[in-house]
């Protein structure tokens, strides 16, 4: 019991205005660039600035068999004027947590942004200076001399760069617990780099790997059966890995702004490779491919 209350207290303290440093609080959400779109919520909860898609499908999901892979929601509230969705604080549980964001998928555009972005063709410098940053040589000559290139075409580049394109899955940043944040991983396309960057996250501990690898096989278990997952194009969504000292790890599946409900009674295998038209987002072939890499980890 004093340790309850003692663990009451020091998240009081936490959590009290004067000493709470939300960024400090929550590292993982200079990992994803979000900074802006989240609060601090009621405890044990966060606030996630408002998003319509994302609400529809976490209320859904709270129905669906994914629910214990997913944060709980508790519906949308009314802060400093603006609107958030309410959900569970993923990081409650771990103490100085050790955080990595995997972006699932074989690209991380909708179908109706390259549909979109074609019919009003823009030609974009910012995207064009992004790309040369990267690549020098990846513009050809036309976009050379018009230093722009079109938003499709930097789209589908952009996914050709890391290993979204050849395992269907990517490493977005790694935040370790001693609070160091690592988010250079455009380049991280082949297997051994993939490989080696987990290694780091988990400081080769196969305590952990294994761990992280039976939540793994049952997240696909889950999906594989999954009415809302048949059903929704899953784009832009993260797995997110947390673990502490303790050996405590978890994966939950996170953002969903991306994620759409097909047409009709259209469905989606998730493994077959994508054309464009058949809105395959290749989720499923990059969890295979990361069970794959981590199964071979613990093997070692």
């Amino acid at each position: 019991l004093k340790n309850k209350s003692w663990k009451k207290l020091k998240t009081m303290v936490h959590w009290s205005p004067f000493v709470v440093s939300f960024k400090k609080r929550y590292p993982w959400i200079q990992l994803a660039g979000h900074a802006g779109n989240f609060k601090a919520g009621d405890y044990g909860k966060i606030l996630k600035k408002y998003c319509e898609c994302e609400q529809q499908c976490l209320e859904t999901l709270m129905k669906d068999r994914l629910q214990p892979f997913v944060p709980g929601y508790y519906g949308v509230v009314e802060k400093e004027g603006e609107c958030y969705n309410q959900m569970e604080d993923l990081l409650a549980d771990f103490d100085s947590p050790s955080i990595m964001d995997c972006k699932m998928g074989v690209r991380t555009y909708l179908e109706e942004e390259l549909v979109k972005a074609r019919e009003k063709p823009k030609q974009r410098r910012d995207m064009y200076e992004k790309m040369i940053e990267v690549d020098p040589n990846a513009p050809t000559a036309e976009e050379h001399a018009q230093r722009a290139v079109l938003k499709p075409r930097y789209m589908q580049w952009r996914e050709t760069l890391s290993s979204t394109a050849t395992l269907g899955f990517r490493i977005e940043g790694i935040k370790r617990a001693d609070g160091t944040c690592n988010t250079n991983f455009k380049k991280t396309k082949e297997k051994e780099q993939v490989t080696q960057a987990i290694g780091d996250f988990v400081d080769g501990n196969k305590n952990l790997l294994k761990k992280y690898l039976v939540r793994l096989k049952d997240l696909r278990t889950s999906l594989e059966k999954s009415e809302f997952f048949r059903s929704h194009e899953v784009v832009g969504s993260s797995l997110l890995f947390v673990h502490d000292k303790t050996e405590l790890a978890k994966v939950w599946m996170i953002d969903f702004g991306k994620t759409v409900t097909l047409p009709g009674k259209q469905t989606l295998n998730h493994r077959v490779p994508w054309v464009e038209g058949n809105r395959e987002d290749g989720y499923l072939w990059g969890l295979d491919n990361l069970i794959d890499i981590i199964t071979d980890m613990v093997k070692e």
